[in-house]
């Protein structure tokens, strides 16, 4: 009886000592992986003033841009939206300007992984309410009912356990392992035809993913210098046959276009450095992981390390460049490799809309108007790569595509409250992942991910109940796009005009795929056509068409008064209170005289010149006026469809 009181009383202890190991955490917001979204994430969401925790199993933040070596970007050059905008900004302070960092010919900004870590860390040392918790690695996640509350991690030094509960939890993770772990319906591998409707992967449904890449960050240790490595097991150069022009033996590969310094070039870094992230015959490798254990990952992955070994000692030993070894002042790893590979592609949730080529091919065409929600742009073409995997179609190198919108729905699971999505996991045809999963998109959709969760917590409401145009307005504050218009920058003065007025879809636009950096044309210069106005307009305003080519000043003076005319009478039917449609402005839609003087004032602060009421208008000009007058990108709301709510 004694041994017996003994051994409760020792097993309570234990108990109650792994109770207290068990640390518990509350926060407004948790994002889970610091990876290219998820750092934009923490940073937006803890900038709005949630408090917010960043969970990250390394000790980088950045994700595929940092920790795993892809230091080049693709895309977006013309679109500095946002937290990438700001990220890019802060290379150039780094390196000296734009032109020290176009220094390979695969981006038009590259540069060291640990600059861009220390980047990131900087940016998160300047925001309050942020926590980023190092080396927590993610072991499950926290549902009651169907809610996610939160997640559960361990210390990987320690062994400590630790509880997050959060009101928003974000899957920022390389594979989606928060949304698997907590049963959330998601797809992986390719779709059919019958299924997506995209006329594009004509085959059966598959769970075959993208080639994925250990990258190796290569350094010029100067002439003379021998860096080569010991040669790899298994090596055989012939793998690498037809990387580039000067090992080309075997005619039934594809023949290179590059010769060998043309290939180092692709990535060449600042400070003598090469990005080696070679496609084709380089070091891809086609290893199906996403559903492994991490154990069993890891054990797969040395298998990538191995390929890119060999590559190096190909290019070291076959093509003579002794003099470039594995950079000494990049990674913290003993063998010199980045933290992580570079996963093109992981799970895809079943989101609250799916976004497939339809809506960037021909969005403004369409019947589901998803590009009025949209919060993030980008402009790569559709970018797979199948090249070491036989058995995958082999015709999505660079499918042509306008730029484009991601739609706010995109982030949120179609039942799962609590949870926002984002990084390669947003709801899009494994086609369309091809050019979503790039790295300034990625930073994008983060902070899209970020603005949405700090919302929905400080509300205290589901993600899929904040307002579509809150989010894109908190978005449009941070120098965001939510429009992928090319002629009318970020730094125009009436950009957040264009931007709104574009999302309404009164002024569409026109997309035109242009190869390498697809563009989206607002025409800004154009003339306002009458017909397509009114048909644009119908959804928010009916308008009388008069069959007028042209929209004259005074003619869109009195498209606005009646527009203000309609707005106010249906406002005070359902309100029973007068609406004052433009709270910035004290417009007089009742008095054409004085109206029109009105506008003769503000159009010289504008800055849009010539006034003359006879004067056909532009699209630039309608827009600007339109927003500063009626503002139906806030006067009517628009649902996750993009369908106007009335």
């Amino acid at each position: 009886m004694r041994n017996k009181k003994t051994w409760l009383i020792l097993l309570f202890s234990i108990l109650i000592q792994q109770i207290n190991a068990q640390k518990t955490f509350k926060t407004d917001v948790l994002v889970v992986g610091a990876s290219a979204s998820g750092i934009a994430a923490g940073i937006q969401s803890a900038r709005m003033g949630a408090n917010t925790i960043i969970a990250e199993p390394s000790t980088w933040l950045g994700g595929m841009i940092t920790a795993a070596g892809v230091c080049a970007f693709d895309g977006n050059h013309n679109l500095p939206a946002g937290i990438f905008g700001e990220f890019r900004a802060a290379l150039y302070k780094v390196y000296g300007g734009p032109s020290k960092v176009a220094t390979g010919w695969v981006s038009n900004t590259l540069f060291e992984p640990h600059v861009g870590d220390s980047i990131f860390k900087t940016m998160v040392a300047s925001a309050q309410n942020l926590t980023v918790q190092y080396q927590w690695k993610f072991q499950k996640t926290i549902v009651d009912n169907g809610v996610i509350k939160g997640a559960a991690f361990t210390q990987t030094l320690t062994g400590e356990k630790y509880i997050v509960y959060a009101k928003q939890v974000i899957d920022a993770t390389e594979l989606g392992d928060v949304i698997a772990s907590a049963g959330i319906p998601y797809d992986l591998g390719m779709e059919s035809n019958e299924i997506t409707q995209e006329n594009v992967h004509k085959g059966p449904s598959n769970d075959i993913l993208q080639d994925i890449t250990y990258v190796a960050i290569l350094k010029d240790y100067g002439m003379g210098k021998d860096c080569t490595i010991a040669k790899p097991l298994n090596y055989n150069p012939d793998e690498f046959d037809a990387a580039c022009t000067n090992y080309y033996f075997n005619l039934l590969r594809q023949k290179p276009s590059v010769d060998a310094q043309k290939m180092l070039n692709y990535g060449k870094l600042p400070n003598n450095k090469y990005m080696i992230n070679w496609p084709g015959f380089g070091n891809d490798m086609y290893l199906n992981i996403v559903e492994m254990k991490e154990e069993e990952r890891q054990k797969e992955l040395i298998k990538a390390k191995e390929q890119t070994l060999r590559f190096i000692y190909f290019i070291q030993h076959q093509l003579g460049f002794k003099q470039l070894g594995l950079a000494d002042d990049e990674y913290p790893t003993k063998d010199r490799f980045p933290i992580i590979p570079y996963h093109r592609e992981s799970r895809r949730v079943r989101g609250l809309v799916r976004m497939d080529i339809h809506h960037i091919a021909k969005p403004f065409q369409i019947a589901a108007p998803l590009y009025r929600t949209g919060i993030a742009v980008g402009d790569y073409p559709i970018d797979h790569h199948h090249k070491k995997n036989p058995e995958a179609p082999q015709h999505l190198d660079f499918y042509g595509v306008p730029s484009f919108n991601i739609p706010l729905g995109t982030l949120i699971p179609a039942n799962n409250p609590g949870i926002i999505v984002a990084e390669k996991s947003i709801s899009v045809s494994n086609v369309v992942n091809g050019t979503t999963r790039l790295q300034a998109i990625a930073l994008l959709i983060g902070q899209a991910a970020g603005t949405l969760a700090a919302t929905a917590a400080k509300e205290n409401i589901p993600a899929q109940k904040v307002a579509v145009r809150k989010v894109q307005n908190a978005l449009l504050q941070t120098n965001a796009y939510i429009m992928p218009y090319f002629d009318v920058p970020l730094s125009h003065p009436h950009f957040e005009a264009v931007q709104k007025i574009g999302a309404t879809g009164i002024l569409k636009g026109q997309g035109v795929p242009t190869g390498w950096a697809n563009r989206t044309y607002f025409h800004p210069d154009s003339l306002v056509k009458r017909t397509e106005l009114a048909k644009d307009m119908a959804p928010y305003f009916l308008i009388q068409d008069n069959h007028q080519q042209k929209v004259t000043l005074s003619a869109a003076i009195d498209i606005i008064m009646q527009m203000a005319k309609q707005a106010l009478l249906l406002n005070h039917q359902k309100n029973n209170q007068k609406v004052q449609l433009n709270p910035n402005h004290s417009w007089n839609y009742s008095d054409k005289k004085s109206f029109t003087l009105q506008i003769q004032t503000a159009w010289s602060k504008w800055k849009l010149g010539y006034f003359d009421e006879q004067m056909p208008l532009t699209r630039l000009e309608f827009a600007v006026l339109l927003n500063a007058t009626i503002d139906p990108f806030n006067l009517k709301q628009v649902n996750h469809q993009g369908t106007i709510i009335e």
